[in-house]
């Protein structure tokens, strides 16, 4: 993709998905896309929290799509990116963000219940939304249209251990296989996959457990902002990117690079 005209940073003209798009991160990510120009596809489990976002994006004037999707499950998650392509005419960037955490004791106390409850949520559902996304794009490139970036929440559970962390930490360091592994395949198609795996970020309902560690030893002694996210998801999403793929992006206020 060129970046010689406009500003590589303008995502005008493309279509946006962000799952787990109505809270956090993926809200943050959805509003960086909509202002950045793309039209924005929402997938989240409450449909009243995915309505509500989508009215606030209306408002700045960007074209929105919203919808109920089970990321689980494979044929909801095809059938509703043909809802997005046929809503919004096409799917040029990727964001798969939805994965809960489903909390253990321990790694002795996790059943094999929670370990596929995780697994669901934070792998099947980030492969089942990589695999409807790349068979759009490849499709697309296949007809003459190459290009397209698909973007994964990660975790420094990928890369580091916590008790009770062990079915979370197994899911999310996955996904950075599963994202080298097709940024290679999809490369010769224009396709860019990237991780990128956040720091302590604050969030609507989950409190501040960690701030006085933060406030203790991190370069920067504070939670992030969802927003201080987005900013990543929209260069990844962009054509500044366009040679930026099978990477991981660390955005922890420097956490990883002070604390062993």
């Amino acid at each position: 993709m060129s970046t010689e005209l406009g500003h590589p940073l303008d995502l005008t003209g493309k279509v946006a998905l962000v799952t787990g798009g109505n809270s956090g991160i993926g809200r943050a990510a959805a509003t960086a896309l909509a202002r950045a120009g793309a039209s924005v596809a929402i997938w989240g489990r409450r449909k009243e929290r995915n309505e509500a976002v989508a009215e606030e994006l209306r408002a700045i004037g960007a074209t929105v799509y919203a919808a109920s999707v089970d990321i689980s499950d494979p044929e909801a998650v095809r059938a509703g990116a043909e809802a997005v392509i046929e809503t919004l005419g096409r799917l040029d960037i990727a964001f798969a963000n939805a994965g809960d955490l489903v909390p253990s004791a321990g790694f002795l106390d996790t059943g094999d219940e929670a370990r596929g409850q995780q697994f669901g949520t934070v792998l099947d559902g980030t492969w089942n939304t990589v695999a409807a996304a790349a068979r759009h794009m490849v499709a697309r490139a296949e007809a003459g249209d190459p290009g397209g970036s698909i973007i994964l929440t990660g975790s420094l559970a990928a890369k580091h251990g916590a008790p009770g962390l062990a079915h979370y930490g197994a899911a999310k360091a996955a996904l950075v296989g599963l994202a080298k592994s097709t940024a290679v395949e999809f490369g010769r198609h224009g396709v860019r996959v990237n991780v990128i795996n956040p720091g302590f970020i604050a969030t609507e309902t989950g409190g501040a457990p960690f701030a006085e560690l933060l406030a203790q030893r991190a370069p920067v002694p504070r939670y992030g902002q969802p927003g201080e996210i987005a900013g990543a998801v929209v260069y990844l999403a962009s054509d500044a990117a366009a040679y930026h793929t099978g990477d991981v992006l660390t955005i922890d206020g420097g956490w990883t690079s002070a604390v062993m």
